[in-house]
């Protein structure tokens, strides 16, 4: 995994995002200290992407939305080299065979022994709810024999709704309640083979 994921992760977004938004984080136990596992995760809002890969001691790569990667311009090609530097994987969610390298990419990182970070409805919520889920992460754990661990994200909607373009900080800012923090809740592996 690069050396500039895990220098942000530890020098930079992980004490800024502990600091500011003093997120909780339950089910620790469920990630493998070794070896691959896929984190199939709902999708409230942009702190998600930063939320989980906080709370994970391990590195995650995601699959991420080819937008990410394809925008025009300096900005978008600055972008697209943050991404590919921290390891992120381009997928058009458009499916079938526009879909098929992002899932080969994402297996190399499961045959890699690293964990695999996917949304599996296949964006962010519009409402908040779980929607019916694509059948990437599915396909990817039958093929691969690698543990799905469920993860809910509670609570980064109401940081950072849809449309805002920076989260809200929880108030008091240093002593939030606990309604007011950030949740990443990992849960025990998912057995899919039937």
């Amino acid at each position: 995994m690069p050396t500039l994921y895990m220098a942000l992760r530890r020098g930079v977004v992980g004490p800024l995002v502990n600091l500011l938004l003093r997120p909780q984080v339950h089910g620790l136990e469920h990630v493998p200290s070794t070896g691959p596992a896929i984190l199939a995760s709902n999708h409230l809002s942009f702190l998600d992407p930063v939320l989980l890969p906080v709370a994970v001691p391990r590195p995650v790569s995601f699959l991420a939305k080819a937008e990410y990667f394809t925008a025009p311009g300096p900005l978008g090609r600055a972008m697209a080299a943050f991404f590919r530097a921290i390891h992120q994987i381009p997928l058009d969610r458009s499916g079938g065979q526009r879909s098929a390298g992002a899932l080969e990419a994402a297996r190399a990182v499961l045959a890699e022994g690293q964990l695999l970070g996917i949304y599996p409805e296949g964006t962010r919520s519009p409402d908040g709810r779980l929607h019916r889920p694509k059948l990437g992460v599915a396909r990817l754990a039958l093929e691969t024999g690698v543990p799905v661990l469920p993860v809910a994200m509670i609570g980064t909607q109401r940081l950072q709704p849809p449309g805002a373009r920076l989260p809200r900080l929880p108030r008091p800012l240093l002593r939030p309640a606990p309604e007011q923090r950030p949740r990443t809740v990992i849960g025990a592996p998912l057995d899919l083979s039937a």
